[in-house]
């Protein structure tokens, strides 16, 4: 990576193959299904979606992508979550995934949104330790699943 400034900006559809790959690279699975479908959502409700992009010269090297809801987690505001972030693994603690959630707040605290949620592995300490160092905290309630191919 060259020194050159990293600018936070809007995902474009050009930006899309290159937060996959890198999305791809960090997390070692393809979530490209994902990806395209949320992208289409974005198109169909802009209002409902904020997707940033980091970008160092020509490269993307950082984004973040987060969906707005409307009175879920039993409350009655607006809550957005973030859905994905990632960060080249050459630039990790150089404040990049900082900026990225600086710009993200700004954008969700200039729609009237008050609250941010996300979920990570708790087995990534790093993420983790971001997300803490981001703010974030225990949510108090508690996720639960259930498979539901078992209980047919």
């Amino acid at each position: 990576m060259t020194s050159s400034k990293i600018v936070i900006r809007p995902m474009t559809g050009t930006d899309l193959e290159a937060a996959i790959a890198l999305d791809n690279r960090i997390t070692g699975n393809s979530r490209r299904g994902f990806f395209e479908k949320r992208w289409a959502a974005l198109g169909g409700s802009p209002d409902s979606f904020v997707w940033l992009v980091a970008g160092q010269g020509t490269q993307l090297v950082g984004f973040v992508s987060a969906h707005v809801l409307d009175g879920e987690f039993g409350g009655t505001a607006p809550t957005a979550v973030i859905d994905a972030i990632g960060v080249v693994p050459e630039l990790r603690n150089q404040g990049v995934a900082r900026a990225l959630m600086t710009t993200l707040e700004n954008q969700l605290k200039g729609r009237g949104i008050v609250e941010l949620r996300t979920e990570a592995d708790w087995v990534e300490h790093d993420l983790v330790r971001f997300f803490a160092t981001a703010g974030f905290q225990l949510a108090p309630s508690l996720a639960l699943e259930s498979d539901i191919v078992t209980h047919l």
